[in-house]
């Protein structure tokens, strides 16, 4: 039902009193104290929205979300992808764009074709050799990439559309990326459409990609997930779900990101809770109450010391 992923000898002593600030090689500011490189321990759940058992395709995709995580001597590099689902109605897999597009950043990571403070620069070679291919692969998604720079301890993402990711530290929300949406459910995507409908197609450039740059420190927690979660989970339930995770041991990240997806998938179907999606349309004009049926695809992760 669950997909796994985990990369790189990672050290768990980083956080053994806890996944909190006040460890004392987390440190004040900066990359939070220690010389030696970080890594992420990362585990990957999530459900397809027509597959409520959670059936995970072939090469990591929930439905038509898609994920990796890739690992470098220079970085540790994870990625989610939402392909959009109307596709569907012209006789397209939204998946394939989604899929292929993780799978290639996945390829760049692992052949060093990268650099680690431009997440950017993934998210565009991908995009271009997805163009350049001789059978046009139709479709559009979202992207949001995540990219731990071993050695200075930095975090640099890149994030379009209505994915994204939350880092918590102490307990609480230090960054969050910003959804960029066109106008309501609408939001930013990559896209290769026929040359019939070049122009009427949504496409944003990779360019147009939020990106950030900040130091992480030791214990902190990164989430990165599809819409999926952040349509039915507020933070505030996100953070909950986290209280359950006291150490950076593999299984208990397994657990907890198992956990944050079956509730989000669990209140997706809940017609009379009101979710962030419904307060969203509300919002905009619409009376809209209930969950967001929706592929979810989470990706949870702790920052660790690492060793080569």
């Amino acid at each position: 039902m669950f997909s796994v992923l985990s990369y790189g000898r990672l050290v768990a002593r980083a956080v053994l009193g806890g996944l909190s600030q006040t460890d004392p090689r987390a440190g004040g500011g900066g990359g939070g104290g220690g010389s030696g490189d970080y890594g992420l321990v990362t585990a990957g759940c999530g459900f397809g929205k027509d597959f409520r058992k959670g059936l995970l395709k072939k090469g990591a995709c929930y439905g038509d979300d898609a994920c990796f995580v890739a690992r470098h001597r220079s970085a540790d590099v994870l990625g989610v992808a939402d392909g959009v689902g109307g596709w569907r109605d012209y006789g397209v897999d939204p998946s394939q764009f989604s899929g292929t597009l993780m799978r290639t950043c996945e390829r760049l990571v692992k052949e060093g074709r990268f650099v680690p403070s431009n997440p950017v620069g993934i998210l565009t070679t991908s995009y271009c050799e997805l163009l350049q291919n001789k059978v046009p692969l139709l479709g559009s998604s979202t992207a949001c990439i995540v990219v731990l720079d071993r050695s200075s301890h930095r975090l640099h993402t890149a994030n379009l559309g209505d994915s994204g990711f939350l880092v918590v530290r102490g307990g609480e929300v230090v960054h969050r990326s910003d959804e960029q949406q066109h106008y309501f459910n609408t939001p930013f995507q990559l896209a290769i459409a026929p040359p019939e409908a070049e122009g009427v197609v949504l496409s944003d450039s990779p360019d147009a990609a939020d990106s950030t740059s900040f130091d992480v420190q030791l214990g902190d927690i990164i989430l990165t997930a599809t819409d999926g979660l952040f349509d039915n989970m507020p933070d505030y339930m996100i953070l909950q779900e986290l209280k359950k995770l006291k150490n950076s041991n593999y299984e208990s990240i397994q657990r907890t990101a198992r956990s944050i997806a079956e509730q989000a998938h669990e209140l997706a179907y809940d017609p009379n809770y009101m979710s962030p999606f419904a307060q969203f349309a509300c919002d905009n004009g619409l009376n809209v109450r209930g969950g967001k049926p929706d592929d979810i695809t989470v990706l949870l992760s702790i920052v660790a010391e690492y060793t080569d």
